[in-house]
């Protein structure tokens, strides 16, 4: 009889604690996938925000950079302006050289007034021309200070744009 108490005994008590293992084990098991799972969806938060960013990123990198391109076209347009009023000085200047010559070499009384004519209206044009320089001069040197401005902010647009690249491949190993 006791062969039997101690057989039933073994066929109900063995099972449980065996199935209370499982069940222990299966909670273990549930909690490291629900932990798992928690720390997947931290990721994907993670780099869905690194996705945004970089995105803006690259939106305010390619705004700044159309900045740049016009202010480097308009310098570039000023420069040019710039170019044009000192040949129209270099022009006027040799026409007052001329009309100078001219003046010299003329004995006719006609000939002369047409000189000093000529000489006086070249000179009003030379000062016309050396006043719009000076004006373009002072708009390059704003030009210029300007696409330096616009420069350094795509400097450091590009900066921030190397920092985030280099956090997020920290961050993949």
């Amino acid at each position: 009889m006791r062969r039997a108490w101690f057989l039933l005994l073994a066929l109900f008590v063995l099972p449980t604690a065996a199935l209370a293992q499982s069940i222990t084990t299966d909670s273990h098991t549930l909690q490291e996938m629900l932990s798992e799972i928690r720390q997947l969806r931290k990721d994907l938060q993670t780099t869905s925000v690194a996705s945004q960013r970089a995105q803006i990123l690259l939106y305010r990198l390619q705004s700044q950079q159309a900045a740049v391109a016009r202010a480097q076209q308009r310098t570039d347009e000023v420069r040019s302006r710039v170019a044009d009023s000192q040949a129209g000085v270099r022009h006027f200047t040799s026409e007052i050289e001329r009309a100078e010559a001219s003046l010299n070499e003329t004995q006719n009384s006609a000939e002369r007034q047409q000189a000093e004519g000529m000489l006086a209206a070249a000179k009003r044009e030379l000062e016309s021309q050396k006043a719009a320089e000076q004006d373009w001069e002072t708009k390059e040197a704003e030009a210029v200070q300007n696409l330096r401005s616009e420069e350094s902010k795509l400097a450091a647009l590009e900066e921030q744009l190397d920092r985030l690249d280099s956090d997020l491949t920290k961050e993949s190993r």
